[in-house]
Parts: structure tokens; sequence; C-alpha cells
């Protein structure tokens, strides 16, 4: 992956984020957040 791509996929994570916080709120936000932990925290357990 190159720089240039890495930033622009970035770039679009941030901005479906700032649009979906503007739209529907955060609190979806936190409860996906709080997912994703724990999928990071299971994945990391199978390492």
């Amino acid at each position: 992956m190159t720089n240039r791509l890495a930033i622009i996929l970035g770039s679009l994570l941030i901005a479906a984020l700032v649009i979906d916080m503007i739209l529907f709120g955060t609190e979806h936000v936190v409860f996906l957040a709080k997912k994703f932990t724990e999928l990071i925290e299971w994945v990391a357990f199978w390492r």
C-alpha cells in the first residue's frame, strides 16, 4: 500500500465517521468502538 492510498483510505474513513456522527449521533459509534476493542482482544488471544 502506498502512502497516497493510505491517506485516501484514512480520509474516507474519517469522513464517513464524521458524517455518521452528524446524522445519527455518537451513541452507536461508542458501541462499535467497544465491540472493535473486544474483537482486537479476541484476535490477540489467538495470536
